[in-house]
């Protein structure tokens, strides 16, 4: 690689492999691959590099061990609560998150391998195509903490599996296998998990070995059904970030230190 990604973006590991595919690997498997501060500025910046390499043509997404990436580390998430200055940084950055996969040309591609939360939940459906373990788990998880469901679903969920169905698992925070994510619609394709990532190399490989100006053209087409839901989006991100300055927010981190059930008010 021309880019040394891997020295740009710590917790996340890089590989480019033939035809131009480059592995991204989010590597923090002694913490479940779950976002710090660090990893999560990653996550937002990365896209830009990817857009502007000529030697990528596919990114596969996926998780080191046993974990896709289990929501917030719980010390940056604690640090959040409260901190204006934290929450509007953290609040451009989920955005960038998301609106940088959308306009990144580059197709992205997801192998979701264990459990995903919070911002890696984000990368592993805000990706072109999300392929995902059948004994793999997700969940939103906003809800859980105390704070509204923001990162990526108000744009993207009522899309993928229609609004009752996407009320009905933002609200109540459920965890959603990937037999039931393929069935519902909130995932390209689900797969045992020996097959996952032989798969992903499969449709990487066909993307990769295809036309590109027309897989990117027909990927910014399709983005424009999502980048009209960008005001609920917007929406969505701030009031997240108004319940991380409440008492509920204070609550769920509590609780999540303590290993309790909150009590919300």
């Amino acid at each position: 690689m021309s880019f040394d990604y891997n020295a740009a973006y710590p917790g996340l590991k890089f590989e480019l492999k033939d035809h131009g595919i480059l592995w991204m690997t989010i590597n923090r498997p002694e913490r479940m691959n779950a976002t710090d501060a660090e990893l999560h500025r990653g996550l937002s910046r990365v896209w830009l590099d990817i857009d502007e390499d000529p030697e990528v043509r596919v990114v596969v997404v996926t998780g080191a061990g046993d974990a896709f990436s289990a929501g917030g580390d719980l010390d940056w998430i604690t640090g959040m609560a409260g901190d204006y200055e934290t929450i509007k940084g953290v609040l451009k950055e989920a955005g960038d998150i998301v609106y940088r996969m959308m306009q990144c040309q580059k197709i992205v591609i997801s192998a979701i391998n264990g459990v995903a939360v919070g911002a890696g939940l984000a990368v592993g459906l805000m990706a072109d195509i999300s392929l995902m373990a059948n004994e793999a788990r997700f969940t939103d998880g906003h809800l859980r903490l105390g704070v509204a469901a923001g990162d990526h679903a108000a744009i993207l969920w009522p899309l993928l599996c229609g609004m009752a169905k996407a009320k009905y698992y933002l609200i109540t925070s459920d965890f959603i296998d990937g037999e039931t994510a393929d069935r519902i619609g909130l995932v390209s394709k689900a797969v045992p998990g020996s097959e996952l990532l032989l798969e992903a190399e499969r449709v990487a490989t066909k993307i990769a070995t295809g036309p590109q100006d027309a897989a990117r053209f027909t990927k910014r087409s399709l983005n424009l059904w999502m980048t009209q839901a960008a005001p609920a989006f917007d929406a969505s991100l701030a009031l997240e970030m108004l319940n991380f300055l409440g008492p509920d927010a204070a609550e769920g981190v509590k609780a999540l230190t303590e290993k309790r059930r909150p009590e919300f008010g």
